[in-house]
Order: structure tokens, then sequence, then C-alpha cells
């Protein structure tokens, strides 16, 4: 048998073709129907079991991670309870809008206690964030050394959340014309702002939301 053989192949008598003729045609109508078979069974069906194998890794890797959470699940609710009584003891800490007079008496009232002389106790504007208010109190204090010390410890055992900032301390003479007199004759000045903390009410909330949500609305028209 020769290659020659092939090219005078009458497809309609080639059931009188020799027996080798016959096992090479059909084993090159096998491999056709093999690679058709393939490509339009075989190889569909190998990327849907691959896309499906993907699922199956993803849905067992949620699976885990669900079972971890699952184990879990008291110790994360004994700390969520623990986190809402954080968060309870905190917010008892700053004071409404109706006790924040009350609050600004007393931070005077810690200062005068301490014998020091106020020249500035000025409330300022206040900042309004996610659910509180701060407000910053601009304040001028005149005293010893050791009396400014006690009023900021004072300041910082208050049951209302205040903090110090942007302090200030200089010497104070008792005669400014005196140029023999030391720093501290007349005692220390000091400049600070002082933060005190409110929550907001629900009204206050809802009034907040409304005006960003405004001002949004206003700002997209404008763009």
């Amino acid at each position: 048998m020769k290659l020659e053989d092939f090219n005078n192949i009458d497809i309609n008598n080639a059931g009188s073709l020799p027996a080798p003729m016959k096992a090479v045609l059909l084993s090159v109508v096998f491999l056709v129907l093999l690679a058709l078979g393939y490509y339009l069974l075989l190889g569909p069906a190998m990327e849907s079991l691959d896309t499906e194998k993907a699922k199956e890794e993803e849905l067992r890797k949620v699976y885990f991670d669900k079972k971890s959470q699952a184990i879990n699940l008291t110790a994360y609710q004994a700390q969520m309870v623990e986190i809402e009584k954080t968060f309870g003891a905190l917010l008892k800490q700053l004071p409404d809008r109706s006790q924040i007079d009350g609050l600004l008496t007393d931070i005077n009232q810690a200062g005068l206690s301490r014998g020091l002389e106020f020249e500035l106790f000025k409330p300022g504007q206040e900042t309004l964030a996610e659910f509180y208010a701060e407000m910053p109190i601009s304040i001028k204090v005149t005293g010893s050394y050791h009396d400014l010390g006690a009023f900021a410890t004072d300041i910082s055992k208050l049951s209302r959340i205040v903090t110090l900032g942007d302090v200030f301390v200089v010497g104070k003479n008792k005669d400014a014309k005196d140029t023999k007199s030391g720093p501290n004759d007349g005692g220390l000045v000091m400049e600070a702002v002082a933060k005190t903390y409110r929550y907001l009410d629900a009204n206050e909330i809802a009034e907040k939301r409304k005006a960003e949500s405004e001002k949004a609305k206003a700002a997209k028209k404008g763009s």
C-alpha cells in the first residue's frame, strides 16, 4: 500500500477497498469524529466543569468563614455587649443641651475654687459631628504655677468630658515698669481652649441630616 493509492479512492466503492486501506480510512474518520466530539461536546462540558469547580471552592470558603463565625458567635455577642456598655458609659459623660450651662458653671467654679482670676471665659460656636457637638471655650486665667496645675487636674476629673488644648503660659510681672521684677513675680497667665462635648437630641440629628441632604442636592444641581 502506497500513498498514491489514496488519491484514486472511489468512495462509492469503499467496500471493495483492501483491508489495510479500510483500516487507515476508518482511523482517519475516527480521529475526525473524536476531534469534532471534543470541540462540540467535551470542550464546553470541560469549561462548565471548571466553572463549577471554581464555584465549589468559593462556596467552600464561604462555608468555612460562616462556620468560624458560628463557632465564635458567643464570643462576638459578649464583645458586643461590652462595647455597648462602654459606649453607654462614654455617652453618659456627654451632657445634653439642658446640662451644658451647668457644665460651664462647673468649669468656671473649678478655677475660682483654686483662687484663679478669670480674665476671659468665652464659649465659642459649636461644631456639629455625627451624633455630638463640640463647644470650644476660650479662657484666660491668672494664678500661681501650682494653682494652674491643680485647675487642669480638676478639669480632667469632671464627670463630663472636658479637654484643655492650645495652652500658652507666660509670666506676669507685678509692675511691668519695674525691670528688676522677676518674670513670675505677678504669677502666671494661662491662655487655653477648653473643649466640651454634648450629644445631639433626635430633633437636632434629624435637622442636621436634612440640612446635609439639601446641601448635597444643591451641590448636585450646581454641577
